[in-house]
């Protein structure tokens, strides 16, 4: 059989919209990490998504109006994995370094496919397999730092990590049923209602408005997390989330490059390595159907 590749096909450019949010996710470690001086984890989550949604609310309000019963449920239901995956992760950055942040966040491209197992009875293919492998080494020779312990920080991050996975096989199952407006909408508000009880009853809260979290905020809020969560409900389903996860996998290494180019990091050679082999693993999954075709 002739194998061909076209770059416009709608999986392809579905998983380019997802490489895009990935590059958008990349510079949230950083931002992040240097608000937390400023506001506490909860109630920057409140914030973040409470602004996405209330800017989110003009473009849907029309299907909003037309929702159903089983959006509703599926979609907080979502909106709840994607509260514990922020919640954890950015409490988590409390106690832990940006790098360690990152390469355990990354550790969802191996969760994902052992969800995806459990719950959708599909199992990767041989060559998401490889690119899995290339990718968790990869992720740990470009971010692990030497010598740094397990701590709690790094704990609450590969839970972050865990629920992530079991979110992207979750938003592969909804977003094939819902309209991707509504399932957006309905993922911030559920998250915007948790983050704020959250914080109203375990959190010391805290918010300093500088000139440098309000820019770091309009940052999270409108890129990282309004453009970022439509386009992924709306464009995941064109792909697996083996896949999906792979893509999302880059995060780190594009975290990477935003340290070292505004935070004069040192990438190392165990890091370029790292990162070479984070990119081979991506293009044997992309490939997977031409390099390991089914007979």
């Amino acid at each position: 059989m002739d194998h061909k590749i076209n770059l416009m096909n709608p999986r392809t450019k579905a998983e380019l919209f997802l490489l895009a949010c990935t590059l958008i996710w990349g510079a949230t470690f950083i931002t992040i990490k240097s608000s937390l001086s400023e506001v506490s984890p909860l109630v920057l989550i409140t914030l973040r998504f409470g602004i996405a949604a209330a800017l989110f609310v003009p473009f849907c309000f029309s299907t909003l109006l037309k929702i159903e019963k089983t959006a509703v449920l599926e979609g907080w239901i979502l909106g709840l994995l994607l509260f514990a995956s922020f919640a954890t992760q950015t409490i988590g950055l409390e106690y832990t370094s940006a790098s360690k942040s990152g390469f355990i966040t990354g550790m969802l491209v191996v969760f994902t496919p052992i969800f995806q197992l459990l719950i959708e009875r599909r199992p990767p293919k041989l060559g998401n397999v490889i690119g899995v492998i290339l990718v968790t080494l990869g992720l740990y020779g470009l971010t692990a730092p030497k010598g740094a312990e397990f701590n709690r920080g790094d704990g609450l991050t590969l839970l972050s990590a865990g629920i992530s996975g079991l979110y992207i096989v979750y938003l592969d199952l909804f977003s094939k049923k819902h309209d991707a407006a509504q399932l957006t909408f309905l993922q911030m508000a559920a998250t915007v209602a948790l983050a704020a009880c959250g914080a109203a009853l375990f959190e010391r809260r805290q918010v300093i408005l500088s000139s440098h979290f309000l820019l770091a905020l309009a940052y999270l809020s409108i890129m990282a997390t309004l453009l970022t969560l439509h386009l992924q409900t709306r464009f995941q389903r064109q792909t697996t989330p083996t896949r999906a996860a792979i893509i999302f996998s880059l995060e780190p290494l594009f975290s990477a490059a935003f340290a070292h180019v505004f935070g004069n990091e040192i990438i190392g050679g165990l890091s370029l390595l790292g990162g070479a082999m984070i990119v081979a693993g991506l293009i044997i999954s992309e490939l997977s159907d031409v390099i390991f075709p089914e007979k």
